[in-house]
């Protein structure tokens, strides 16, 4: 079942919701949607009443708008709260930094968990935004979106020495349609927004709530440093490894692995 939820701004926010018991809300990362998560709030439905919100600019929900920021983001979680009354949260990737930012301003929930949460303790790399933003002016989406698997950081190691045309024909296999490219734009300013936040680490020591940091054996050092930075930042917090996982693991089949874990952090 979606229902739409309206930020203060008055953008609509959708979100899905599954299963029956405590309100328990879940915020993606970049280039994903609600769908994505699907498999997860599927995992927790036993024992939660789990929404799966889709941010601004994807699904249902209003565009991020030429004034989108961090801030856009909570105000528009904080209104599936309100709607949910939900005092539990699941981050991934830059929705991890949406829900704990959330949690430090607003003191929403009693407990978090976020895998590989998009707080940083290191500078993120900024070069392949400009010709990113070229490429998409350009139509461009398949080139655009090589610049960002070259320089963004996250994409596994293999693929960033994969020879251009190899790599557009890879990317034309796996996205098709329309859908995966307006997430493209939002996708941008996300990144945008996760590199500003350098240098505010030290501001989440104001989360009171319980908060569990996980993240995969086979995620990127950088990814592990900043999750072991956030750790020992937060007045109350968990940090565990899952084996075998990597940045995606609160997706497809690996879902169950980290629901597992949720299910009895949340519990």
């Amino acid at each position: 079942m979606s229902t739409i939820a309206h930020s203060a701004d008055g953008t609509p926010i959708s979100y899905q919701s599954v299963g029956s018991g405590p309100d328990l809300l879940i915020v993606g990362g970049a280039n994903r949607t609600a769908k994505d998560y699907l498999p997860l709030a599927t995992a927790l439905a036993g024992a939660f009443t789990v929404h799966v919100v889709d941010r601004r600019g994807r699904g249902a929900s209003g565009p991020q708008g030429p004034d989108y920021s961090l801030e856009k983001e909570v105000e528009d979680l904080l209104a599936v709260q309100k709607r949910t009354g939900a005092r539990l949260a699941v981050g991934h990737s830059y929705g991890g930094l949406v829900v704990m930012e959330t949690a430090r301003v607003l003191q929403l929930f009693d407990r978090v968990a976020v895998y590989e949460p998009g707080v940083i303790a290191q500078p993120e790399p900024t070069a392949w935004m400009a010709p990113y933003r070229e490429r998409l002016a350009a139509g461009d989406a398949y080139g655009a979106f090589i610049h960002f698997i070259r320089g963004s950081g996250g994409a596994p190691a293999f693929m960033t020495k994969m020879p251009d045309w190899y790599l557009r024909l890879v990317l034309r296999v796996v996205f098709r349609g329309p859908a995966w490219r307006s997430l493209l734009e939002p996708n941008l300013a996300e990144h945008e927004q996760l590199a500003a936040q350098y240098g505010r680490l030290p501001e989440f020591a104001a989360v009171s709530a319980q908060v569990l940091i996980l993240d995969g054996s086979r995620s990127t050092p950088a990814a592990k440093a900043n999750c072991a930075a956030l750790r020992d930042t937060l007045p109350h917090a968990t940090y565990e490894t899952l084996e075998g996982l990597n940045h995606f693991g609160p997706e497809g089949k690996s879902a169950r692995v980290v629901a597992k874990r949720v299910l009895a952090f949340c519990r």
